[in-house]
């Protein structure tokens, strides 16, 4: 389908939308501002490898005016390279709105990345990109709606994606839905695992076929991962609002180390390698350069994780990293009471913590969505004792953050989480006592934990259901993998869950496993009839 700028305009008028002019042009009162005279590509050169573009295009983290667009050349030689790419308002780019070229090199793994600024003349968009006679796939992107531009968002929230352990399908199911404004990756988007031999659940082999520590290997496990054909069309027809969890480092990380992290030990004994793994913060410094290569997150000084994505007067979407910005060393217990003295203190770090209670305290938005990695909501596995160190719950910020949200009374708080490879439907509580099946009203926020896209369940099916008899607690299921979409209005919050009957070869097919909700001013979920309808202003998905 193609709608002409005179047709686009006309719709933004109706919406109430008032147009701004790209590259500092002035508005008129005589009518709608005119396109920008934009140059051809154009190429009289040997054309380049037929798989120059092989992993794609992508965006991400879109603003009210501009967006990242980002894609990696594979050309045989090793020298630097320009890239041309370009936006329209259409699929058949005769309505072109921006243009530029952009310089690439062994440098940064010859990815491409730009931030494009001042996009002007609606929220949907298609790009491409061109270098060596080749054009690269067409991709689709949204921006966000400005003031109340939008009553209605919609969202696929995912994690946990081990290309080893299974088929990425719920990438390809998310991908046929046009009317999803973006993706939330909430993180684990590779795995730094090597191929194990005596794993049955492996379906695919990684590459590189160790563990993934220096630069080179962190690279090569994400290339891999962007050649799959099912993420490549999601990143290609939707954009993505991305964090890492610990994976994308190593198992169970924070900011000093991590679980599966070797240290060097110059003393250890034999058989030993005294080097380890070299040193955290190179390891560290290697996995934040790759991922700022090859995700369309936004460039920043120090390259932070943590930010917050306006869509308009309907939500706040704010990402948190609770892995490597300021967490301290998870408690030495698996188990342990809440009034534990020893527990550590921060899960975000006092800056990354002073940040957040401002953007919840300071949010004009009906909803505050909090895209964080691990739970808040509490898991017991008896009465007064705790059965995670890694979450929320093992940390005494957690109090600082739910007595804040309840003192200040802050409302509409959504948590979106992974993690934890099965799906949950919770709400988020003050532990004095306080909330009960009879007091609901006392939670300060509800929580909807995605499953994995590939990675198995890994809570045995016992104790999750002693973390489930717990009254805050309303729904999980712990066996299938899948996503869930997130629907919000200004009456509701809404998570319907889409999980699969499996993710190996020929599995894949996915069904409703549950809807639940919060309204407007309340702070507890209730169970939906069934899921919601999917939105039909939605722009076409980019042609193949």
């Amino acid at each position: 389908m193609h709608f002409s700028r005179r047709e686009i305009l006309k719709g933004m008028g109706a919406a109430g939308l008032s147009p701004l002019l790209l590259n500092g042009c002035e508005s008129s009162d005589s009518g709608p501002p005119p396109l920008p005279e934009l140059p051809d590509y154009e190429w009289s050169g040997p054309l380049g490898p037929e798989k120059l573009f092989e992993h794609g295009v992508a965006s991400g983290d879109p603003l009210t005016d501009g967006v990242i667009l980002w894609t990696r050349v594979s050309q045989e030689a090793p020298e630097p390279i320009e890239v041309w790419w370009e936006m329209a308002l259409d699929e058949g780019f005769l309505e072109r709105t921006a243009q530029g070229t952009v310089g690439t090199d062994a440098s940064r793994d010859f990815t491409v990345k730009i931030d494009v600024p001042g996009l002007a003349w609606g929220r949907n968009y298609y790009y491409r990109f061109a270098a060596l006679g080749r054009w690269s796939p067409i991709g689709r992107t949204r921006l966000a709606p400005k003031g109340s531009d939008a009553d209605r968002l919609r969202f696929g929230v995912c994690s946990c994606a081990d290309y080893a352990l299974g088929y990425f399908y719920s990438y390809r199911q998310m991908a046929e839905r046009a009317d999803l404004d973006a993706i939330i990756h909430l993180g684990d988007y590779y795995y730094e695992y090597g191929n194990d031999p005596d794993n049955a659940e492996q379906v695919r082999a990684v590459e590189p076929s160790h563990e993934t520590v220096t630069l080179d290997d962190y690279r090569k496990r994400i290339s891999q991962a962007r050649r799959d054909p099912n993420l490549q069309e999601l990143h290609r027809q939707t954009p993505f609002i991305v964090v890492w969890d610990d994976h994308e480092t190593a198992n169970n990380s924070w900011m000093g180390g991590a679980e599966n992290h070797t240290p060097p030990n110059p003393d250890c004994e034999q058989p030993c390698d005294p080097e380890g793994e070299g040193d955290w913060s190179d390891r560290v410094a290697a996995a934040r350069q790759a991922f700022f290569e090859w995700i369309p997150i936004r460039d920043n000084p120090g390259q932070k994780l943590y930010r917050n994505l306006k869509y308009g007067e309907l939500a706040d979407i704010i990402m948190l990293d609770t892995r490597i910005e300021g967490r301290e060393e998870q408690y030495i217990q698996p188990a342990f009471t809440p009034d534990d003295p020893n527990l550590p203190n921060q899960i975000l770090g006092t800056e990354q913590q002073a940040w957040l209670l401002a953007q919840l305290e300071n949010s004009s938005a009906k909803w505050k969505v909090l895209g964080n990695q691990v739970l808040m909501s509490l898991w017991k596995i008896a009465p007064g004792t705790y059965g995670n160190n890694d979450q929320w719950q093992g940390y005494k910020a957690r109090n600082d953050l739910v007595r804040f949200l309840r003192d200040r009374e802050i409302s509409n708080v959504v948590v979106v989480t992974g993690d934890v490879h099965s799906s949950w439907a919770m709400d988020v509580t003050v532990d004095d006592g306080s909330y009960s099946e009879e007091t609901r009203d006392a939670a300060v926020a509800v929580e909807f934990v995605a499953p994995g896209i590939s990675s198995p369940p890994g809570i045995p099916p016992a104790i999750a259901e002693i973390f489930a008899g717990e009254p805050h607690v309303r729904d999980y299921e712990n066996e299938r993998r899948g996503y869930f979409i997130l629907d919000l209005q200004p009456d509701k919050a809404q998570s319907d869950w889409f999980l699969l009957d499996g993710v190996g070869e020929g599995e894949g097919n996915q069904s409703l496993w549950a809807s639940w909700a919060v309204m407007d001013g309340q702070s507890s979920l209730v169970e939906m009839n069934g899921p919601e309808t999917d939105n039909d202003d939605a722009p076409d998905l980019a042609p193949a």
